[in-house]
């Protein structure tokens, strides 16, 4: 026989005995610490997180490179400033004293000490002061030119992809036609000729045979008196100022968008996800939107931030045909001037502004096409 059990102990009386409840402080307490390393490790494995550290890697590589390229040009800072200082009359200690405050490390360093110096100033922003304008920081003297430049860039970066990929999308769907053959033709063209070319023949034309553009006007960044603001006047006259600029930067993108999209558009209207689309009947409209408009964006899309670093690089010639003070125009004058300070800080900045921008396009493009971050997870 089987001993008789136990039986449950009774609850006192006045308290009654209930079943713990599942999901108590502990138990939350330990979920979330599970929970905090596996948000960690979900962000460090991010596509985002990857991309990110990629560009600031590519920020720091390219501001090592620019530094070390300006320790070896001839000539230093700091001896450059003296000199401009004592021709304007101040004595050699005095201006050889001045010129140091003004310098953003200490040239006279070993190496690596004007390396952590630089970094410093880097990350602060701190680029030190203009050697041909002491009484301005060289952030704000570059800050005065850049924006004109980004506003020239990527307006004509808007202007190309709405013309490029409508037009080009236009073309794949009337494939051999009189209207395929002239645009691809024109697309072809505009890609093969340099976009300072280009303009400079819209200016000779337009002004010196025809007598219709008025260039003399359009010339700098807004007309004398012109008061900047966020008002329709000082809007109006800067477009006016950076239409030629706008056109020349749309030039070569467009000509390069155009013949992609076509291409991608050729491609998609043979995929079988199309074909069963028109035979369930849907509208062409919105197969043109939905099914090829959409997919033929795709390889597109990483051209644009490809397409802004050409261009931010190639402004420094349009910039100068066109007289149009922006970032590519300062850089010239200082590296004329020996300028260092100015161009190590032009240099940097507008290669991080390209980085963000590219950056900014694939975190876009993820989001467009969730394969691209699935591929990436896999690898």
């Amino acid at each position: 026989m089987t001993a008789p059990t136990a039986p449950p102990p009774q609850a006192e009386s006045g308290d009654p005995q209930r079943p713990a409840a599942p999901g108590g402080a502990p138990e939350r307490r330990d979920l979330a610490r599970r929970g905090a390393p596996n948000l960690l490790r979900r962000v460090l494995n991010s596509y985002a997180f990857r991309r990110i550290c990629q560009s600031v890697f590519v920020i720091w590589l390219v501001s090592t490179i620019t530094f070390l390229l300006m320790q070896m040009m001839p000539g230093n800072p700091i001896e450059i400033m003296a000199g401009r200082l004592n021709s304007a009359g101040m004595s050699h200690s005095q201006a050889l004293a001045t010129a140091e405050n003004l310098v953003s490390y200490d040239t006279t360093a070993p190496l690596w000490s004007q390396y952590l110096g630089f970094l410093k100033g880097l990350v602060t922003l701190d680029f030190g002061n203009s050697l041909t304008n002491p009484s301005t920081t060289v952030f704000e003297h570059v800050m005065e030119y850049l924006p004109w430049t980004l506003f020239a860039v990527g307006a004509g970066i808007v202007l190309a992809t709405v013309i490029g990929l409508s037009v080009g999308m236009a073309i794949a769907y009337k494939r051999g036609s009189v209207f395929d053959h002239t645009m691809t033709s024109v697309g072809s063209f505009l890609t093969g000729v340099p976009n300072y070319i280009l303009i400079a023949a819209v200016v000779v034309i337009g002004y010196t045979v025809l007598g219709i553009l008025p260039f003399l006007d359009m010339r700098g960044r807004i007309t004398a008196g012109v008061e900047p603001g966020f008002n329709g006047v000082f809007l109006g006259d800067a477009l006016f100022h950076a239409i030629l600029p706008i056109i020349a930067f749309a030039f070569t993108a467009t000509g390069s968008f155009l013949l992609n999209m076509k291409a991608a558009t050729t491609e998609v209207l043979t995929e079988d996800y199309v074909t069963v689309a028109r035979a369930r009947g849907l509208k062409s409209g919105r197969i043109s939107r939905s099914y090829v408009g959409r997919n033929a964006m795709l390889p597109i899309i990483p051209q644009i931030g490809l397409q802004l670093g050409t261009l931010v690089g190639g402004s420094i010639v349009i910039e100068q045909v066109l007289d149009y003070p922006g970032a590519g125009q300062m850089l010239i004058t200082a590296i004329s001037d020996r300028d260092y300070p100015v161009v190590q800080a032009a240099v940097i900045i507008l290669a991080t502004s390209v980085v963000i921008a590219s950056l900014i396009v694939d975190l876009i493009l993820v989001k467009v096409d969730p394969r691209i971050k699935s591929e990436n997870q896999e690898a």
